[in-house]
Parts: C-alpha cells; structure tokens; sequence
C-alpha cells in the first residue's frame, strides 16, 4: 500500500511515518511538509508544500491511505485564527483532496473530548473537523481520541509534562482512567494495525485506550 502522512514533522506524525517505513505492508510513504526534513528511505517520497495553496499540490495527494496528525496549539500558532488554519481548514482541505482522488481510507488523530458544541476552544475545532471529515466519501474512517500524549521527552514542552504528571497521578487512584496519557508511540502502532485492519467500518471512532 501507498501511505500519506500529513503532519510528519510532529512527535505522533514521525512515529508513524517509522512505523510505516519499517512496515512491510506499505511500499511507499509520502509525507507533506513545510520545512526540510533529515530523513532518507528507499520508500519515503518527501513533498515540501506551501499549504496556504494546497491546491496546487493536489495531484500530489495519491495513495491509499491518509494518516492525518497536523496540529498545533494557540501558543505556537499566535492566535485562535491561526489555530484554526492548522487544526481545521488545513486538514479539511487535504482530506477532501484525498477523498477526490480516490484515497480510499482516512485515519485521523483527534482528541479527546472533541465536540463541535464545546464551549471551549480546542476540543470545539476538533470536533467539528470530525463532523465535516465525516462526510466525505472515503471507504472508511477511523478517527482517534486519544488523551493526554507524551511525547518523546525532548520534544515535550514544560507545560505537557505538568499535565502528563498530574493525570498519571489522578488514574493511579483507578479513577478516571480514560484520562490516563498514551505514549505517541502507542497511538501510532493502533492507527497502523487498524488501518490494516480486515475490518473496516465505513466510521469508527476509537476514544477507549485501556
């Protein structure tokens, strides 16, 4: 199979794009990315794009499968607005790309607690990305609500890593163990073997980690 990875410079998108290079299941992956990467492999297509005009890239988007995990945060991106271009608009954009040319299965990386009606911010724009990716015509979508994530220790910001201590200490109790963070890494070997998967729903949603 022929992978597309969408966001494969961050810390879910290159386990990933690893996982899939060393997966003999897929004979070609081809990632999207803004900026140069430092990475070389006989099956990795590297596509440097401006995604301000995705457009233009579309002939670009074939293969067999979209593995999408672009993301930011308010903080990186510099305001709401600009949160939204990433976490909505770019990926929407992308995955109707996809869907037009025939890509036939979708896996997104959501969040937990995504829901359009949210009243805060983050989950809301998670959530109504999910509604709108829903409605395109691939053969099937799965879609992840992890938790909390734990990056790689490098990568994490100090924030992240208040968060991950806080709930690993609060699940410890047995309480609220959907709540309990997933390593990147995890997540990225489960959007994989289900995508592999022989059972391929036309929607699935994956939100129960333990």
């Amino acid at each position: 199979m022929h992978a597309l990875v969408l966001g494969g410079t961050g810390s879910c998108g290159q386990e990933i794009v690893k996982l899939l290079l060393n997966d003999s299941h897929f004979t070609k992956v081809s990632i999207f990315v803004r900026r140069k990467v430092d990475l070389e492999h006989e099956k990795l297509n590297i596509h440097l794009i401006n995604f301000s005009r995705l457009n233009e890239y579309k002939d670009l988007v074939n293969g067999d499968i979209l593995f999408s995990a672009l993301g930011t945060t308010k903080r990186d991106a510099g305001s709401k607005e600009k949160q939204f271009l990433v976490d909505y608009t770019y990926q929407y954009e992308f995955a109707k790309m996809a869907s037009d040319n025939g890509v036939f299965h979708y896996s997104l990386v959501s969040s937990l607690g995504a829901n359009k009606n949210s009243l805060f911010f983050y989950p809301k724009i998670k959530g109504e990305l999910e509604e709108s990716v829903k409605l395109l015509p691939f053969n099937t979508i799965q879609i992840f609500q992890p938790p909390s994530l734990i990056r790689h220790t490098e990568l994490m910001r100090a924030a992240e890593k208040v968060s991950v201590k806080f709930f690993n200490r609060l699940t410890s109790f047995g309480v609220l163990k959907i709540l309990k963070p997933l390593h990147v890494k995890d997540l990225s070997i489960k959007m994989i073997n289900e995508a592999k998967s022989s059972q391929l729903d036309k929607i699935k949603m994956f939100s129960n980690w333990r």
